[in-house]
């Protein structure tokens, strides 16, 4: 074994690491070492979130600042104790009709993740049962993606709509961070077949933007958005991911898609909190799980019908 690699022992597994003192988000000088401490320390609660959900991951190898990649077809890397699964290739996949596929389910498959220089975890929205078959979806997102001239703040003031508008059809919101630009609110639901959530997001979407033009947008097109709020509602479509809840993000910062407090966007809302505070790091958001426990707690919550709109 080369020096820059090394063997560790992480909740009974052996793993090899490399090049732990490379530096992958230069800005703050975070390093891959503190990549998979960070993944191993967060474990207890973002294992649940991406339990049965097979896992896309973006890969920077050289750091934020360098080239990266997603990886679907990830099972082949994987140590033999990594569950994998095979799964139809959705359309964006060329030239496969499967895709062997991996799900994080222990801590030591977030070390050897993060070993990887996987530094975004991806899920669908569904999950695969104990023979490897996809379930019918089990969460909404609705991914608020805020357009020049707009930022969280404004994602806020949508998100209150949404929350009030999910729990009046009787689901259970929940929001967080997308450690990015934007935030995203989550219901787990259940739903009638795989296009259901597609179609009730999408009808949500329209008719907010309906209410208020000047603010809301639920198409695409990027000259729409200027001074706007996207609801992407797209993102229900069983092929798509999004990031999980406690990924790290590649920004120059290591920020964390966060799991928040409805108390949190109300303070927003009223100007009780600098918008500022929603970004958050990897020691804000151990120290939060720390005070708070897990403020997205839809793993093993009620799952409400799903409306038919």
């Amino acid at each position: 074994m080369s020096p820059a690699k090394q063997r560790v022992e992480i909740a009974g597994r052996q793993l090899a690491v490399s090049n732990l003192e490379k530096v992958l988000f230069p800005e703050v000088g975070f390093t891959k070492a503190q990549v998979i401490d960070y993944y191993v320390r967060i474990a207890p609660v973002l294992l649940p979130h991406v339990a049965g959900r097979p896992v896309t991951f973006t890969r920077w190898p050289d750091g934020v600042e360098g080239q990266a990649f997603f990886e679907k077809n990830s099972a082949r890397h994987a140590p033999e104790w990594v569950r994998s699964v095979t799964i139809p290739s959705p359309g964006s996949s060329r030239g496969r009709e499967t895709l062997d596929m991996v799900l994080l389910e222990h801590v030591a498959d977030l070390a050897w993740a993060a070993n990887l220089a996987a530094l975004e975890i991806h899920v669908p929205q569904w999950q695969v049962d104990d023979a490897g078959a996809a379930q019918l979806p089990d969460l909404l997102v609705l991914d608020l993606d805020p357009g020049p001239e707009t930022g969280i703040l404004e994602c806020c003031l949508v998100a209150e709509r949404l929350g009030a508008r999910l729990e009046a059809d009787g689901l259970d919101p929940v929001v967080k961070t997308s450690g990015s630009k934007g935030m995203q609110v989550y219901a787990p639901i259940e739903a009638a077949d795989r296009e259901h959530p597609s179609r009730y997001a999408r009808t949500l979407a329209q008719e907010l933007s309906a209410e208020t033009p000047d603010d809301v947008v639920w198409r695409m097109e990027k000259a729409l958005r200027p001074g706007k709020v996207l609801i992407d509602w797209s993102q229900n479509n069983p092929a798509k991911t999004t990031v999980a809840p406690y990924s790290l993000r590649a920004r120059a910062g290591a920020t964390v898609s966060t799991p928040i407090g409805w108390d949190e966007v109300d303070a927003v809302r009223d100007g009780s909190l600098d918008p500022a505070a929603l970004r958050f790091t990897t020691d804000d958001v151990l120290a939060r799980v720390e005070e708070y426990g897990d403020l997205f707690d839809v793993a093993g919550a009620r799952r409400a019908p799903l409306p038919d709109l």
